[in-house]
């Protein structure tokens, strides 16, 4: 009696992942492995149209490359922060019976479903940049510390060499800050000729934004020591001997006090004396790291602004 007045469904919502400059980690989707958009309202009569549904926004740290996870393709990489992919389309809404009326079918009966959103597993592989990267000898305790401060679980033994490929653990931190560090295996005299696992260890902290010189409490000789570890990344690469620094003086318990050598350093912004299994001193040096890793990040803004680290 009153013509065709159904009104057309509304799109389903969008799936978009949105680089975030902010964080650091995927440590977030260890929580959540689901996420769905909002679905469109149904069209209703008086040629009403039904409301869209609301997209959902992923938020990844810049540098996150997005895969399907059945077929293996790349999807796409997010390389800057604001740096928008959409991963998963919504459906198309339907056309209700007003769509289909024309001068001469004036009262159509026919009308048109809605289609069905786009599902995808997806996997997000970050290539990380460690903040930090620990270096020292074999059983400096680098992959003590790592264990102790963050949730890593590098194999750890009294023998030399027991880290044969980098640990990397993310720090928590108050306020949901974090950091990753990075576990390296132990470097010797000649590692930058390829000595030991010399150019393998090289190459890895290639990729940190700083340094942590780690040495024993009870190593022979500290001055010695940390000399070597610059001497041995200088040889290696200018560049890398020019990134920031700190020395870290381990097994602080083997002293039962609180102690810090004097160590003449070549530009260091801090040295550090801690115990890994007696939790001294770690938060002293994770609020240090922290600082630094905020500064270097305004640092880099500010000279390299088309970069994003």
């Amino acid at each position: 009696m009153g013509g065709p007045d159904g009104g057309e469904g509304g799109k389903g919502g969008d799936i978009t992942v949105r680089g975030d400059s902010n964080l650091a980690t995927l440590l977030d989707y260890t929580y959540r492995d689901f996420w769905e958009a909002e679905r469109g309202e149904h069209g209703m009569g008086a040629n009403k149209s039904g409301r869209g549904g609301a997209s959902i926004v992923m938020p990844v740290p810049p540098g996150t490359v997005v895969k399907d996870l059945e077929t293996g393709e790349v999807i796409g990489e997010i390389l800057e922060d604001g740096e928008e992919l959409l991963v998963a389309k919504g459906g198309r809404g339907g056309k209700g019976n007003s769509y289909f009326a024309t001068a001469t079918h004036q009262s159509p009966r026919e009308w048109q479903p809605g289609e069905e959103g786009q599902q995808r597993m997806l996997e997000l592989e970050l290539k990380l940049i460690a903040d930090v990267g620990l270096v020292g000898q074999p059983n400096a305790g680098k992959s003590t510390l790592l264990s102790v401060i963050s949730a890593a679980r590098p194999k750890i033994a009294d023998y030399p060499f027991t880290t044969l490929s980098p640990n990397l653990g993310v720090v928590q931190l108050s306020d949901h800050r974090t950091f990753v560090v990075a576990d390296i295996p132990g470097i010797i005299e000649g590692a930058h000729e390829g000595k030991g696992l010399g150019l393998q260890f090289l190459r890895h902290i290639e990729r940190t934004r700083m340094l942590a010189f780690l040495i024993p409490i009870d190593a022979l000789d500290w001055q010695a020591e940390y000399d070597q570890l610059r001497a041995e990344i200088t040889q290696y690469s200018a560049e890398l001997a020019a990134k920031p620094h700190c020395v870290v003086f381990t097994k602080l318990d083997l002293l039962g006090e609180q102690y810090t050598p004097e160590l003449e350093t070549t530009g260091a912004f801090g040295v550090f004396s801690i115990s890994a299994p007696g939790r001294i001193g770690l938060d002293a040096l994770k609020d240090a790291w922290w600082d630094k890793i905020l500064e270097l990040k305004k640092l880099s803004a500010v000279l390299r602004p088309e970069i994003v680290y």
